[in-house]
């Protein structure tokens, strides 16, 4: 007969692997397709706000919006919504370089993801708190941002911020 323990765990221990749950991090030269349906929210100045903030505390120029990055995001957040799946493949056999390439951006990129229900605050602490995600927005080579975000139809949020140079 096996005996079956429960674990408990801490509160930081909890949000630990609640945030690995709802993020996902990735480093790619890449280019950006799709125009999905989701109800994509461009960037807020809040994030832009949170994104210099974090860059200038490490001693890093802040970024740009770039239009090109913006409808890059968009359509991550946009396709991820559809789906109602966090990824970094938009279907079609689309990974993030083939993306990035479709939309005319060149040289490295990066993105970051993330789903749930909440602020620009929150979504850019938890990337903050995730070795990827925090690499990725404290990359110097990266000059210009595109943020954006998505509802599904049951009101779940996901977030696309895309780096570039």
């Amino acid at each position: 007969m096996n005996k079956i323990t429960r674990r408990r765990f801490s509160a930081p221990a909890a949000l630990a692997l609640l945030s690995a749950v709802v993020l996902s991090g990735c480093q790619s030269i890449a280019d950006f397709g799709y125009s999905g349906s989701g109800n994509a929210v461009g960037s807020s100045a809040s994030g832009e706000a949170y994104l210099a903030a974090i860059r200038r505390e490490h001693g890093l120029q802040p970024l740009k919006s770039d239009p090109k990055l913006e409808k890059a995001a968009a359509q991550q957040a946009a396709y991820m919504a559809d789906a109602s799946k966090m990824t970094h493949r938009t279907g079609w056999r689309k990974d993030f370089a083939t993306r990035m390439r479709q939309n005319g951006v060149q040289g490295a990129a990066a993105e970051n993801v993330a789903r749930g229900y909440m602020e620009p605050s929150r979504v850019f602490q938890m990337w903050m708190n995730s070795k990827g995600h925090r690499r990725n927005m404290l990359d110097p080579r990266f000059a210009h941002y595109g943020l954006s975000s998505a509802k599904d139809g049951s009101g779940q949020k996901y977030w696309a911020l895309v780096l570039g140079r």
